[in-house]
């Protein structure tokens, strides 16, 4: 069984790993985001002499996933100081001669619940992850989504909630999913930050009523066979019932389906790969290149 690299490229820190093709990671290690250079010298040096077969990389974004286009492999026009139009697959190549893959890290996670996670066996799945930032990937057909770029989930429009006088905080767009519900989002609207909110404090059903939203768009649209919904925010376990109840009044019973009717604590959950989503997504990028050779 070939051995994998797998990195997992975060706005704040790096995660890389060594891990098998059943999606067992034997080696792992962490260190902070700063610039290209300082960052990427230590992901080099991780890897070098530990006889990997592949490399997987799931980043922070935008980035350009698209083969064949000029700027592939590259991170584009993150806010994230130093790393714009940031080569990451090029500079790689230029260290190994090995196969790579590189996509975001929210399509990363997807692949790897779809193999050995909660959607495992499965066609299709969502994954989200509601952290500092909103994003999301998808698999369809058993393939992840494509098209002009890679989709961008986090910054769809939503409804504002009745009782919700927050501006948002997006730079780009205000109020969109991200700018109102994001980690950041209830610090700013509440005074403190999420973590030191109380299960019971009305922030959590206004949050339910942003992400129910954004979960029906996807359901409508993509019709997903499972939802997972990671990041630091979905820590707060409270919401997921919270989204379930809202997501069933805004749809209304247009959806009749049994995961949703019927089973909907099955249907949209928590990563099975807990905090190990990102990094298995990563090696299951790396299966993906080695596959493709």
């Amino acid at each position: 069984m070939s051995l994998l690299g797998a990195i997992e490229a975060g706005g704040t820190k790096f995660v890389c790993g060594i891990g098998q093709e059943d999606g067992t990671v034997v080696e792992r290690i962490s260190f902070p985001t700063t610039t290209p250079e300082e960052t990427m010298a230590q992901v080099v040096d991780f890897f070098k002499g530990k006889n990997i077969a592949a490399i997987g990389a799931g980043s922070f974004g935008p980035i350009d996933p698209v083969k064949g286009s000029p700027t592939y492999g590259r991170i584009t026009t993150t806010p994230k100081p130093y790393w714009s139009n940031f080569d990451m697959v090029g500079h790689l190549r230029s260290h190994f001669d090995l196969p790579i893959e590189f996509d975001t890290d929210v399509n990363g996670a997807a692949l790897g619940e779809a193999t050995w996670g909660a959607a495992q066996g499965l066609e299709s799945c969502l994954y989200i992850t509601v952290g500092t930032g909103i994003g999301a990937g998808a698999v369809v057909g058993g393939e992840l989504i494509h098209g002009l770029s890679h989709p961008e989930m986090g910054h769809i429009l939503v409804r504002r909630h009745p009782e919700d006088k927050f501006e948002g905080f997006c730079p780009y767009h205000g109020d969109c999913l991200e700018g109102l519900a994001a980690g950041p989002s209830l610090s700013k609207r509440w005074g403190v930050p999420g973590a030191e909110l109380t299960p019971d404090h009305p922030a959590w059903a206004m949050e339910a009523y942003y992400l129910a939203q954004a979960l029906m768009n996807y359901i409508l649209i993509l019709s997903p066979q499972k939802i997972v919904m990671g990041g630091g925010v979905m820590k707060q376990l409270q919401l997921f019932p919270l989204i379930h109840a809202e997501l069933r009044k805004q749809l209304n019973g247009y959806v009749q389906v049994p995961a949703i009717m019927d089973d909907i604590e099955n249907y949209i959950v928590p990563p099975q790969l807990g905090d190990n989503a990102g990094l298995c997504g990563a090696l299951a990028l790396a299966k993906k290149a080695l596959a493709a050779g």
